[in-house]
C-alpha cells in the first residue's frame, strides 16, 4: 500500500466492513494491509471474505480453520499474509477485529491486493492411452451429493470423480492381467469438505505412472494406484456432469450433478469450449446452460454467545409456519423461540444432543418435548414447522413420508417476535426483508461453518468430533494419548519396563518408535535382575518340511511374527542392544551353503533386514559362508564348511545363533536342494531374543563451551521430545532448532536452578511454557524431560512432576518449518552452552546417536565422563569431588579440611587452660526417640550424621607436655569416648559404653615429643579399629554397642558438669598444651566451625587462648589456579591461553612457595623450642567452602561458595 489516503470509518459504525469490487474475476494469492499515514490508526487483526456476488460470500480459511488474519502493528510498516491456497473472486470484504486503541486509535486501513487474471492453463497430451494425467475442473453447488467425471475402459480401468456428503472421492484403477478377475486394482482417494457451499472449488488431479495427487483447493492427497499397470485406457466414452447409459459395467451410483462447472481440462482439452462449439464428439442434454445462474440465497453466521436474530410475525393467528434451513456441528442450541399471544406460554425449537427438540410450554399444562433427527453433521438440513390447535407437524430435509407429529392438546395465537441463534452458533438460510427485523452481531451473506475434522487432525487413527469453533481427539483404543492421540501409551520396550519398576515376566506391549508411525504389539518381556529379554514368535518355530525345490525354484518360507509387522519387529531389534536367533537346518542328502559352480548362489541362505540375503549360518561369524561346525572343527567331512554339504544319505544338522543384530530378525529361509530322490530337508528358526535399549544408555557428556548439530528437525503439526541430563549450570539451553530469520524455532532450555523453559514461535509469536520445579535441577542428578507442541498446546515436564501446560487459543494453526540444523548443546544466536550429561535423545519417537556426535578435541565425550574421574589433582582427606564438566569443585563440607582440594589443614594451638567445647546436641533423645530409630534409622532426622552403633574419629596433635586429655565426647548420660597422653607419652583409649568402662593403650611410644602424629579411631557395633601413624590394631568390646545421646565435644581441657570419670580428672589438669588440628568425630568438626563458621551461631564455645595453627603442616598441595580466582583470567574464551600461562610460569612459582614454607617450618621448630607457645602469622585464607553442618543438610545450597577447579583438557 502507498500514498497517504485510506479507510477509517466513523467509531459509531458497530459492524464496519471495506468491499472493494475488482470489476473481475482474478486469482488471489496474496494481502497486505498499513494503516492510515501519520495516524494511531491501523487494525491488528481481521477476516477477510471474498466471493462472486458482493451479497453471497464464503471467509478465507488458513491452515488449523482460523479465519483471523494478523494485521499491522503500527501505521506505516507494511503487513503482507501469503494465502496457502490461491482463490477466484470478484468481491472482497474485509472485517476489522481488532485494532489499535492507544493514543485515540481507531480503525484505518491501507490495503493491496496481489493476484493476476484469471487465465486457462493448457496441459500436454490428447491421447487415450496415457502414461500421465491433468485434469482440472471448478465447480460450484448446493447439493451433497454430484457425478462430476466418469470413464471406463474394457480392460478395467476406471476414472470416477464423484461428490457424496459434501467431500470429493476419486476412484482410479488402472486395471489389471485379463483373467484375473478376483483382484480389484482400485484406489479411493477422498478429500476436502463442505464443498456444498455454493462458493467456487478447484480441483487438479495429476497421474504419472501409479503415483496420483488429489488436490481440492488446499487439500492434497497422494495414493499410488494399485495393478499392474502404469497406462490408463479409457477406451470408451468420458462423461462430464453425469451418466446417460445405464448399462456401463461400474455404473456409479451417486445421481448427475447439479451445479456449475468451469474449466473443465482433460489433458488438455477444454471441454465446455468444445461443447460450446457443438462439436461432433461432444453429446450434450438439453437441460444445460452455458452460464452460471446465481441462486439467491442470504446466509447468517451466528458465530458467538450473543448473537441473536429477531423476525417479525403476524400476531395473533391461529396457524403458524416457519420454515429455514440451518447447519451446524453443536450437540445443543437454540434454534427459535416464539412467545405466544394473550400468555398462553411459548414454543421452543433447538437442538439436544444433535436432536431436533420441539417443546412447548402453556400455563396450567404439560410441558410437552419431542425429539427427532441427528442433525449436527455441518450438512444443510431444511426444517419446516407448521402448527395450529392440537396439532404440530414438524419436517425435517422435506421428508414428507415421516414427519413428525403433536397431537396433544394446545392452543395456538401467534406473537409478534420470532428469534433465531440466541446463544449457539448456527448457519441460518432464511428469506426476510431486513428492515422488519433485528440483529446482533451477525455476519450477514456469509457462511463461516469450518470443517475442523478434514483432513483428521487426530493422529494414528484417532476419531475427531468437532464443534463449532473447536475439536477433539477421541484416543480409545489406538495405543496413543493427548490432545491429538500423539503419545504412545506404552514404553518404547521391555528394558525401558523394567528400569520403571517392572520385574516380573509376562506379556507386555511395546512401541518401539514411540509416537512414531509404527504401531504397538505385545511381546513376552523375560525379567532378569541386570536385563530383560523381549521374545517375539512366529509361525516358524517349529519344524517345515521342504521337498521338490531346486536352485532355479527354490522353497521361499517366510517368517511372519506375530502380533507384529516386519517393519515393527525390524524397529525392535535397530534399538536393541543385542539380538539373537536360533537357526536349525536339517538334512538328508541336501545340501546347504555349497554351490553349484563359484558364480552362483548357495543352495540354501536366510533373507534377514532390508531383504538382504547372508551366506553364513547360525553359530558362525558375518561374512563368512560357513557353519557353526567348520568354526568348532567338527564338521562330518573336514573338505566342507557345514555338516550338511557333505551330501550324506544320512539325517544331519546345521545349527545355530544368528547374533550380529544388524542383519536380524530372519525374514525369510530359502532352501534350493530338496528335488532329487530321497532328498529332503527341515529349517527352523527360533524366537527373536533381544535385550537391552541402546537409545536409553546413549550417553555423551560436554565438557567445553559447543554444541553439536543434526539434522532438521522436520516434525510437521505434532512434536515431542525427551531426553535425560545432569549438569551444575544454572542456565543453559539443551537444544534448538529454527529457520534462517528465527520466525520459527523450538528451543528447551534450564533458565534458572528451578525453571525449565520450552520457548517456541510456530505461527502466534514467542511464546513458552515454562515448568517451576519444587528442587532444583542443577544437582547433578539425572532427570527426565518431556516436552510437546501441537494444534492444541505446548507443554513440558521433568521427572514424575505435573505437565506445566500452555493452552493455545481455537483455531490455531502450528508452523513448524525449520530450516537450520538442529543444535544439541547451545543456541543459535546465544550461545548458553550446556556443560553436563544428555543421554536418551528422542525427536517424535526417532532416537539421535549421540555417542556419534563424540569429538574429544571440542570437549564431545563418550559416556557421562568429565573432571572428576580423571582429575590431575582428586580432592584429598574425603573431600567429595563435584562435577562441573568443563572445571570441577572439592566440598570440604564433610571435613576437617580447607582449600581447594580439601588439602589445607585446620588447626589451634591451645595454652595453659585453655579448652574448646563444641555442642552436639542440646537435649537428650527421648525414649520413644531412641525406640523409634532403631525401627526406622530416619525417624524425626535426629540421627542425621549419627550412628549410635558407629563412630569415626580422627585429629593430628604435637605436643611435649603431659599428661593431657586429647579429645572427650560425653553424653546426657554416663557414656563417653576419651583419648587421653599419659604422664609418659603413652596414649590410651578409653570407651565408656553402659555400666563397663573400657581402657585400651593405643601405642607404647612417646608421642609427647612435638611432631605431629595422626589418630584414627573406627567403631562400628563392638568393634573398634585404630590407627596410630602407620599401625593399625583391631579391639572387640565385651558389653553394649550403642553411644547413647552424645552431647559435647572437649579439646584441650574437660570442663562437663556434673561426674567425671576418675581417670579423666587425673589427666585433665593442668590441660592440654600445644597443636592439635583436623579435629572430626562423624560429621562434626569443632576447629572448622570455630575458624570457618558457616553459620551466625556456630555451637562452639572456647576458654583461654586458642588460635589458629597450622601445626607444623607439610606446604598445601599446588594445583592450577581456577579461573574464578585468577586474576590473569580476562574470559572463558581465553580459556586456553590461560592455561598455557600456568604452564610457562608453574615451575618458577612452585619454587618460591617451597621456600618460602620450609623457612617457615624452620622458623616454627625453633620458636617453639625457645618460647614453648607459637602463635602463627600466616595470612588467612580466603572465605572458605567449609561447613560444621552436614552435607545432607547443606545439599547444593552452599555450592555456590565453593572455588571451582579448571581441569586441564587432555586429547586423545
Amino acid at each position: 500500500p502507498t500514498g497517504s489516503s485510506g479507510w477509517s470509518p466513523s467509531p459509531r459504525d458497530r459492524q464496519p466492513w471495506l468491499q472493494v469490487d475488482l470489476g473481475r474475476k482474478y486469482r488471489l494469492l496474496a494481502i497486505a494491509t498499513q494503516g492510515t499515514f501519520n495516524s494511531y490508526d491501523w487494525v491488528t487483526k481481521y477476516t477477510l471474505l471474498y466471493g462472486d456476488r458482493p451479497d453471497s460470500w464464503t471467509p478465507y480459511i488458513m491452515k488449523g480453520g482460523n479465519s483471523t488474519l494478523p494485521g499491522n502493528w503500527n501505521y506505516y510498516q507494511v503487513k503482507r499474509n501469503v494465502f496457502h491456497y490461491a482463490f477466484t473472486a470478484k468481491h472482497i470484504r474485509l472485517l476489522p477485529l481488532a485494532w489499535n486503541t492507544e493514543n485515540g486509535g481507531k480503525i484505518g486501513v491501507r490495503l493491496e491486493l496481489f493476484g493476476c487474471s484469471y487465465v486457462v492453463y493448457m496441459y500436454p497430451g490428447k491421447s487415450s492411452r496415457t502414461l500421465q494425467d491433468h485434469i482440472a475442473i471448478n465447480f460450484k453447488t448446493l447439493e451433497q451429493d454430484g457425478l462430476l467425471l466418469h470413464s471406463e475402459g474394457i480392460q478395467g480401468d476406471l476414472f470416477t470423480l464423484e461428490l457424496r456428503r459434501g467431500r470429493l472421492y476419486l476412484h482410479i484403477s488402472l486395471g489389471t492381467r485379463f483373467g484375473y478377475r478376483k483382484f480389484d486394482g482400485r484406489i479411493t482417494l477422498t478429500t476436502g469438505s463442505l464443498l456444498d457451499n455454493l462458493h467456487w472449488h478447484y480441483v487438479t488431479i495429476k497421474r504419472y505412472g501409479r503415483q496420483v495427487n488429489f488436490t481440492v483447493d488446499s487439500q492434497t492427497v497422494t495414493g499410488i494406484c494399485n495393478g499392474e499397470f502404469t497406462h490408463l485406457d479409457l477406451n470408451t466414452q468420458l462423461y462430464v456432469g453425469g451418466v446417460i447409459e445405464q448399462n456401463l459395467p461400474h455404473l456409479p451410483t451417486t445421481p448427475n450433478f447439479r451445479g456449475c462447472l468451469e474449466n473443465v481440462f482433460i489433458n488438455g482439452i477444454n471441454i465446455i469450449d468444445k461443447a460450446q462449439r457443438e462439436e461432433s464428439d461432444i453429446r450434450i442434454p438439453q437441460k444445460m446452460h452455458f452460464a452460471c445462474r446465481d441462486i439467491l440465497l442470504k446466509p447468517m453466521t451466528f458465530a458467538g454467545p450473543n448473537n441473536y436474530l429477531q423476525v417479525p410475525g403476524f400476531f395473533r393467528r391461529h396457524r403458524m409456519f416457519v420454515k429455514f434451513k440451518f447447519r451446524s456441528w453443536d450437540y445443543t442450541g437454540l434454534l427459535m423461540f416464539t412467545r405466544f399471544a394473550d400468555d398462553l406460554g411459548a414454543l421452543e425449537l433447538g437442538l439436544s444432543e444433535g436432536q431436533i427438540n420441539v417443546t412447548i410450554f402453556q400455563p396450567g399444562k404439560k410441558k410437552l418435548q419431542f425429539g427427532a433427527g441427528g442433525l449436527n453433521d455441518g450438512y444443510w438440513h431444511t426444517v419446516d414447522l407448521a402448527a395450529r390447535d392440537n396439532l404440530l407437524t414438524l419436517t425435517i430435509d422435506e421428508e414428507e413420508g415421516s414427519p413428525l407429529k403433536i397431537t396433544n392438546p394446545f392452543t395456538i395465537r401467534t406473537g409478534d417476535r420470532y428469534f433465531f441463534g440466541d446463544n449457539e452458533q448456527l448457519d441460518i438460510d432464511i428469506i426476510l426483508q431486513r428492515q422488519w427485523g433485528r440483529y446482533a452481531e451477525l455476519l450477514l451473506g456469509t457462511c463461516g461453518i469450518t470443517d475442523r475434522c478434514t483432513p483428521n487432525p487426530c493422529e494414528h487413527e484417532g476419531r475427531c468430533i468437532q464443534s463449532w469453533d473447536d475439536f477433539i481427539c477421541l484416543c480409545e483404543n489406538t495405543g496413543y494419548k493427548g490432545e491429538v492421540c500423539h503419545m504412545s501409551v506404552y514404553k518404547e520396550s521391555c528394558e525401558a519396563y523394567r528400569l520403571s519398576g517392572k520385574y516380573w515376566s509376562g506379556n507386555y506391549t511395546i512401541d518401539p518408535d514411540l509416537s512414531g508411525p509404527l504401531k504397538p504389539f505385545e511381546v513376552y518381556c523375560k525379567m532378569k535382575s541386570y536385563k530383560a529379554w523381549t521374545v517375539i514368535m512366529h509361525d516358524r518355530a517349529v519344524g517345515t518340511k521342504v521337498t521338490g525345490s531346486s536352485i532355479d525354484r527354490p522353497y521361499i518360507g517366510d517368517v511372519n511374527y506375530w502380533n507384529a509387522s516386519w517393519d515393527e519387529v525390524t524397529a525392535l531389534a535397530n534399538t536393541s542392544m543385542y539380538c539373537e536367533q536360533w537357526i536349525d537346518y536339517s538334512c538328508y542328502k541336501s545340501r546347504l551353503l555349497n554351490t553349484p559352480s563359484k558364480l552362483d548362489l548357495p543352495f540354501g541362505y536366510w533373507i534377514g533386514r532390508n531383504n538382504v540375503s547372508y551366506y553364513y549360518w547360525g553359530g558362525t561369524f558375518r561374512e563368512v559362508q560357513k557353519c557353526g561346525c567348520s568354526i568348532n572343527q567338527t564338521c562330518i567331512d573336514p573338505k566342507f564348511q557345514c555338516n550338511c554339504d557333505a551330501d550324506y544319505r544320512q539325517w544331519y544338522s546345521d545349527k545355530g545363533y544368528l547374533d550380529f543384530r544388524d542383519h536380524l530378525p530372519v525374514r525369510r529361509v530359502v532352501v534350493g536342494d530338496t528335488n532329487r530322490t530321497g532328498s529332503e530337508a527341515q529349517f527352523t528358526v527360533g524366537p527373536l531374543r533381544c535385550h537391552g535399549d541402546r537409545n536409553i544408555w546413549n550417553t555423551i557428556s560436554f565438557t567445553k563451551p559447543t554444541y553439536i548439530t543434526f539434522p532438521t528437525f522436520r516434525p510437521g503439526s505434532s512434536a515431542d521430545i525427551s531426553f535425560h541430563f545432569k549438569t551444575y549450570r544454572d542456565h543453559c539451553v539443551f537444544l534448538e532448532n529454527s529457520d534462517d530469520h528465527l520466525r520459527n524455532f523450538i528451543r528447551i532450555e534450564l533458565n534458572t536452578t528451578h525453571n525449565l523453559v520450552l520457548i517456541f514461535m510456530v505461527g502466534d509469536g514467542i511464546l513458552n511454557a515454562t515448568l517451576n520445579s519444587p528442587v532444583p535441577l542443577n544437582d547433578n542428578e539425572w532427570h527426565f524431560v518431556q516436552a510437546e507442541i501441537n494444534v492444541k498446546l505446548a507443554r513440558i515436564k521433568v521427572d514424575y512432576q505435573p505437565w506445566a501446560v500452555r493452552r493455545f487459543p481455537g483455531q490455531t494453526f502450528v508452523t513448524m518449518k525449520f530450516t537450520h540444523p538442529l543444535l544439541v548443546g547451545a543456541a543459535n544466536r546465544t550461545l548458553r552452552p550446556f556443560l553436563g550429561c544428555l543421554r536418551g535423545l528422542r525427536m517424535n519417537g526417532v532416537p539421535l546417536d549421540l555417542q556419534g556426535k563424540v569429538n574429544e578435541e571440542q570437549g564431545i565425550r563418550r559416556n557421562c565422563t568429565g573432571q572428576c574421574l580423571n582429575a590431575t589433582i582428586p580432592c584429598r582427606n574425603s573431600g567429595q569431588c563435584i562435577e562441573g564438566y568443563a572445571s570441577y569443585t572439592c566440598d570440604c563440607n564433610n571435613t576437617a579440611f580447607d582449600g581447594f582440594y580439601c588439602h589445607k589443614d585446620i588447626g589451634a594451638y591451645f595454652e595453659i587452660g585453655s579448652w574448646l567445647r563444641y555442642n552436639i546436641r542440646k537435649k537428650p533423645v527421648s525414649d520413644e526417640a531412641a525406640w523409634a530409630n532403631w525401627i526406622d534409622p530416619h525417624y524425626d532426622n535426629f540421627s542425621l550424621g549419627y550412628n549410635d552403633t558407629a563412630d569415626d574419629i580422627e585429629f593430628s596433635f604435637s605436643t611435649v607436655y603431659t599428661p593431657a586429655v586429647l579429645l572427650y565426647i560425653s553424653s546426657f548420660v554416663q557414656d563417653y569416648i576419651a583419648v587421653i597422653l599419659q604422664t609418659d607419652g603413652r596414649r590410651n583409649l578409653m570407651y565408656k559404653l553402659g555400666f563397663i568402662t573400657h581402657n585400651y593403650q593405643l601405642t607404647h611410644r612417646n608421642l609427647a615429643d612435638g611432631y605431629p602424629h595422626y589418630i584414627n579411631i573406627t567403631r562400628h557395633n563392638r568393634t573398634i579399629k585404630t590407627q596410630v601413624h602407620p599401625i593399625v590394631e583391631k579391639i572387640i568390646l565385651v558389653e553394649d554397642e550403642r553411644f547413647d545421646s552424645p552431647k559435647s565435644m572437649f579439646l584441650g581441657r574437660v570442663m562437663e558438669v556434673g561426674d567425671i570419670d576418675y581417670d579423666i580428672q587425673k589427666h585433665n589438669s593442668p590441660g592440654f598444651i600445644g597443636c592439635i588440628s583436623g579435629v572430626r568425630y562423624n560429621i562434626y568438626t569443632p576447629l572448622k566451625a570455630l575458624f570457618r563458621p558457616n553459620e551466625t551461631d556456630p555451637p562452639v564455645t572456647t576458654q583461654g587462648y586458642v588460635s589458629e595453627s597450622n601445626c607444623g603442616a607439610f606446604p598445601p598441595v599446588l594445583g592450577y589456579v581456577p579461573w574464578e580466582v585468577d586474576p590473569w583470567f580476562t574470559g572463558i574464551g581465553e580459556c586456553m591461553w590461560s592455561i598455557m600461562h600456568y604452564f610457562k610460569g608453574g615451575h618458577y612459582f612452585m619454587f618460591v612457595h617451597l621456600f618460602v614454607y620450609l623457612c617457615l617450618h624452620i622458623l616454627y621448630v625453633y620458636v617453639y623450642q625457645q618460647k614453648g607457645s607459637y602463635s602463627t602469622n600466616e595470612p588467612k585464607n580466603l572465605e572458605s567452602p567449609g561447613s560444621s553442618r552436614p552435607l545432607t543438610e547443606t545439599l547444593r545450597r552452599e555450592k555456590k561458595n565453593l572455588p571451582e577447579i579448571e581441569e586441564e583438557f587432555r586429547k586423545g
